[in-house]
């Protein structure tokens, strides 16, 4: 069988398959559908240092190809989540991926260095989407010299993978995924979800209580995959592709166009299993098309056009 092994710095991944931070809690609540040690990694639900209560309800709403969430980040907080679920994750064998979010920089700071303590963490994904408390409420993901600066203070406090989730709501991602690049981060994950918004039609309200929430599911696959090609484009470091992934097909659009992991989210609130599925579905692939590892999909896309088709308009 093809080998289906990624390694980022220190961390080998025994499939390209990781769950999204947010979708799957803290990788333990759906043990009743799935073996998590089966999946590439478990990426965490985002931890602060303190708790969170997060936004009020409604905090979820479906759309006609996705979904809008305004969770607000809640939950246990890094001290409990250290002391009650990171143990299990270690016990059941998981490739454990702690999200962190934070107000601050010296917070991102601060709850790194708490994990940095603990047996069981392979690494660290940021979250530079969260509100800036000192900084008058602006977003850290939309100001690519905060998004520098985070990386590199967070790069001096670990050995460990570091990667920076981006936000897809600025001009050019690419720019950013340079920025992280240039401060040491080992990968940046692309893409967020987009800004979206509903309304019910009867009762002329916003279906989420903050009026407009992250938007994900299969309609931005499209976007997410443009945003991964250009970051692609822009840096030499991995990239992992987040957006809209349903099946194993999705999976390996993104991976085709320059993606070395890929997270499912959405996916997952219909089938927690989706992701054990879509990884078993990417090796079939790969022994399909008799290729030896998941390594020889990354960044194969041929951009090449027949003459006859781009005389007829198809350019």
């Amino acid at each position: 069988m093809p080998s289906t092994e990624i390694t980022i710095r220190n961390v080998t991944f025994k499939n390209p398959v990781l769950t999204a931070s947010g979708t799957f809690g803290y990788g333990l609540e759906c043990e009743a559908f799935l073996d998590v040690s089966r999946l590439g990694g478990v990426v965490t639900k985002s931890i602060s240092r303190k708790p969170r209560d997060g936004n009020p309800p409604q905090r979820i709403a479906e759309t006609t190809a996705g979904m809008l969430n305004s969770i607000g980040l809640a939950n246990v907080g890094v001290d409990v989540f250290l002391q009650s679920k990171l143990p299990l994750l270690r016990e059941r064998g998981a490739t454990t991926i702690v999200n962190i979010a934070a107000s601050s920089i010296e917070e991102y700071c601060e709850v790194l260095e708490m994990c940095e303590e603990q047996e069981g963490v392979s690494g660290y994904e940021i979250n530079v989407s969260c509100p800036n408390v000192k900084d008058g409420g602006l977003n850290f993901g939309t100001h690519c010299p905060s998004v520098a600066q985070i990386t590199r203070e967070l790069r001096r406090r670990t050995e460990k993978m570091l990667a920076i989730k981006l936000t897809p709501n600025v001009t050019s991602i690419g720019e950013f995924a340079r920025a992280c690049e240039a401060e040491g981060a080992d990968a940046v994950s692309c893409v967020n979800t987009f800004i979206g918004m509903a309304v019910d039609v009867r009762t002329r309200r916003p279906k989420i209580a903050t009026i407009t929430g992250g938007y994900s599911g299969p309609a931005i696959k499209p976007i997410a995959l443009a945003k991964v090609y250009e970051a692609r484009k822009a840096v030499s470091i991995p990239i992992i592709g987040i957006g809209g992934i349903m099946s194993a097909e999705d999976a390996i659009e993104f991976m085709i166009v320059g993606a070395s992991l890929v997270q499912v989210g959405t996916a997952l609130f219909i089938d927690p299993a989706a992701g054990v599925k879509i990884a078993a579905g990417i090796e079939g692939y790969l022994a399909e098309q008799k290729m030896d590892s998941v390594r020889d999909l990354i960044g194969s896309l041929d951009t090449s056009m027949q003459p006859s088709l781009i005389a007829a308009g198809w350019s």
